[in-house]
């Protein structure tokens, strides 16, 4: 096939939703049932996108004040529309660069997001200055080189065509996304009692229209590849994925996406 490397590309909330959006929100509940922290708390939600985890915590914790922030502007005006509260608040922002006083917050988390942050260290080291001391600071990724098989069928079989696709296969590209691996991470950024874990969630799908669908929408990696190809391009790799699938008699698919989160103190 041949192509050329897009780029990943966030400003759109409503065509990002049906692609991961839907899965991360179930995993988001799941973490926070996880962390376990009192009800009035302060929360920063680092690069909340489209509210997903944000939403959770506003759901699940009753927080006294959550503000969310995010580089991209489309989805922290998705975010504002979709999480309505008097205690939640969203900003524009930069995880490297996080708009807030230092020991300001008592949970810092970040859901889906690090993977995707270039200097993550420093990523890190801004979310310590933000919690106060004694603070959870908290984070959660998809298991790309293993077990968030809707993404793994789609990048092993775009790769089968297209040699260049192995520079945009997410499996690749955060190979660092492995249980031990994010525990170190949290380590070297000076946390104390860091605990990881697996978070598992269905990713069911009740006709292979409905997973391809979201693929066409644009939104993060593998939707910016797809835009990338030509119609021919696009409709061979759509048979090839479709080929690796699983499906039921009735023509539904059922899948599992798990994630690695990590909690630690500040």
């Amino acid at each position: 096939m041949g192509s050329a490397v897009p780029g990943d590309r966030w400003s759109s909330g409503e065509q990002y939703e049906p692609y991961i959006g839907r899965w991360s929100r179930a995993v988001a509940s799941d973490f926070v049932a996880w962390l376990g922290l009192p009800a009035r708390a302060t929360w920063l939600d680092v690069g909340c996108g489209t509210g997903a985890l944000s939403g959770a915590v506003q759901r699940l914790a009753a927080p006294s004040h959550l503000l969310g922030v995010d580089p991209s502007p489309a989805f922290i005006d998705y975010a504002r529309s979709h999480v309505v509260d008097s205690a939640v608040s969203f900003a524009v922002g930069d995880a490297q660069r996080l708009p807030a006083d230092d020991g300001s917050f008592d949970a810092v988390v970040s859901g889906l997001v690090l993977n995707f942050i270039p200097d993550r260290p420093g990523a890190l080291g801004e979310m310590r200055r933000v919690a106060r001391s004694g603070g959870v600071v908290a984070a959660y990724v998809w298991d790309y080189p293993g077990e968030m098989w809707l993404l793994r069928h789609f990048w092993d079989a775009a790769v089968e065509l297209d040699a260049a696709a192995l520079d945009l296969h997410e499996g690749y590209r955060f190979a660092f996304c492995r249980q031990a691996e994010l525990a170190l991470l949290f380590e070297a950024a000076g946390f104390a009692q860091v605990v990881s874990r697996g978070l598992v969630v269905p990713t069911v799908f009740s006709s292979f229209d409905d997973y391809w669908q979201p693929f066409l929408g644009g939104q993060g990696p593998a939707p910016t590849y797809v835009r990338s190809l030509d119609e021919n391009r696009r409709n061979e790799l759509r048979t090839a994925v479709h080929d690796r699938l699983p499906q039921g008699h009735d023509g539904s698919i059922s899948l599992s996406a798990r994630a690695w989160a990590v909690k630690a103190r500040r």
